[in-house]
């Protein structure tokens, strides 16, 4: 009798481990990264003629995070290489998450430190144990998956490090456009792991864009959604001035307005910021208000405007339209791009593959053809092609 108990008890422990392993990271990802609506996405004929011609480029995407092969379309989520192709997109930022809050305490107005989601996900997901305790691990790992991504996409997809290698994947595009491109970055510089050598380490593993913060303060600086929400601290100032000497691009999402303000107040190259809203059309902690708008296009910069309801205060495409032509009537549509925060334990309205959607909000919205162009993807490659390595 003992025995079959121990047998039933071994049999159980292995079944919820299986479910730990196998089942839960994908029903999670199914729970977090919702659309909205799923394809096809119908759009105007005007639309979808100009949509074709398009060099779109989105600034941020958290797809590495998750456990799919990006080479397989997948029924969850929001990107893949399927769709990203389907949506046109000519090239995707691939932004690394190292630590979050857990998910039921984070919110966009107080974070501490305490408490990691991604510990429990490299956990369960079966990342190696080397990412379990060291959040710089995390992000080389997450920065293995896209190279491994890429060698085995047969040309589909390119991992974009330098100017030169960004021109002559778009010289190659124009007589194949069903390939796609992709390019590093990391939320929040708590990645480092306390060491700003760790710069070199992350820029040598293809990393190009670097956010100071997160959800959280740290030891670069506050956070929008901080405790303290300070500015840079003198090591903050220390990783721009590296950022900088070696090409790195720095993001500003989820900055404090201190460190927003500490970095505009030291950056000689354009800044971006990867994913956003506006507080013109959507006033919350999350955002971004006029000054600080202004400040960043000052720069040469771009702002990448996205697609949840935090950032535009909607469920659909009109939603982010509104927010662009906010922003574009600020500064210039030369400074607006996009950042839809796809697969950012977020909800939106399509997955990547109904992009149209929005050029076609954009045409409703009074854009010429040249401006759309311009916001959908040429105002990001051109920040690109001029400050990459």
């Amino acid at each position: 009798m003992k025995k079959k108990i121990l047998i039933t008890l071994a049999v159980i422990l292995l079944l919820a481990a299986g479910a730990f392993f196998f089942v839960v990271p994908g029903q999670l990802e199914k729970r977090l990264n919702v659309a909205l609506n799923q394809p096809p996405y119908l759009a105007s004929e005007r639309a979808t003629e100009l949509h074709k011609k398009l060099l779109v480029t989105d600034l941020h995407a958290d797809s590495l995070l998750w456990d799919r092969d990006l080479l397989q379309r997948a029924t969850r989520g929001h990107v893949d290489v399927p769709r990203l192709i389907d949506g046109n997109v000519a090239l995707q930022s691939f932004t690394v998450v190292t630590k979050t809050p857990y998910v039921w305490k984070m919110n966009i107005e107080s974070n501490d430190d305490k408490t990691d989601n991604i510990t429990i996900l490299a956990v369960a997901e079966r990342w190696p144990s080397s990412t379990w305790s060291s959040l710089a691990q995390r992000a080389l790992y997450q920065a293995g998956k896209l190279r491994d991504t890429a060698s085995r996409s047969q040309g589909k997809l390119t991992l974009i490090t330098t100017s030169v290698e960004l021109s002559s994947y778009l010289d190659r595009r124009i007589n194949d456009p069903h390939i796609t491109a992709g390019f590093l970055g990391i939320e929040g510089a708590q990645a480092l792991d306390g060491n700003l050598d760790n710069i070199d380490r992350l820029f040598d593993a293809g990393f190009r864009m670097m956010a100071p913060t997160h959800f959280f303060d740290n030891d670069i600086g506050g956070s929008a959604h901080g405790v303290e929400k300070g500015g840079l601290t003198e090591k903050g100032k220390e990783m721009i001035r590296r950022m900088e000497a070696k090409k790195m691009i720095v993001d500003l999402a989820h900055a404090s307005a201190k460190t927003i303000d500490d970095v505009l107040a030291i950056a000689t190259r354009p800044v971006v910021v990867s994913h956003t809203g506006v507080r013109g059309t959507c006033d919350n902690q999350r955002n971004l208000t006029d000054d600080q708008l202004k400040g960043i296009a000052k720069t040469g910069g771009v702002i990448g405007i996205g697609y949840w309801d935090t950032a535009v205060c909607g469920k659909d495409a009109s939603a982010i339209a509104k927010a662009i032509r906010y922003a574009a009537n600020l500064v210039g549509a030369d400074h607006i791009a996009l950042g839809s925060d796809f697969d950012g334990a977020v909800t939106t309205p399509f997955d990547t593959s109904g992009l149209v959607q929005i050029t076609d909000a954009l045409i409703i919205e009074g854009f010429t053809d040249d401006e759309i162009g311009k916001i959908m993807g040429r105002n990001a490659l051109r920040v690109l092609i001029q400050n990459l390595p």
